[in-house]
């Protein structure tokens, strides 16, 4: 199961961390994994490449991470990271073995 964890603070997505396999079919063949993914891949990209927020970012074994620094109050930023919070609702509403959505108020 994919697990994606994001923390609202103030009024603002401030991170989030995705971890794990979708285990919904094989290797190369996982829509699931490849839905969160694509989205995974363009809001950290469009907060970092797009709106040159430096925000810390983590890729690990299975696991990547984005912490938007403590005084960004960029709303693209913010809004980038709604659409994403989102898109995996929508999937975890579709897929709900394959992927869980946490949303921690910090």
């Amino acid at each position: 199961m994919i697990s994606a964890e994001f923390c609202f603070e103030k009024g603002r997505y401030t991170a989030f961390a995705v971890s794990g396999h979708a285990m919904f079919a094989n290797y190369g063949q996982d829509i699931v994994c490849a839905s969160v993914s694509s989205a995974l891949q363009l809001t950290v990209n469009g907060i970092t490449e797009i709106l040159k927020i430096s925000a810390e970012v983590k890729v690990g074994e299975n696991e990547i991470s984005l912490k938007l620094p403590q005084d960004c109050s960029d709303t693209a930023a913010n809004t980038l990271m709604c659409a994403f919070c989102l898109q995996l609702q929508l999937l975890a509403e579709d897929y709900p073995k394959s992927l869980k959505l946490i949303i921690s108020e910090v």
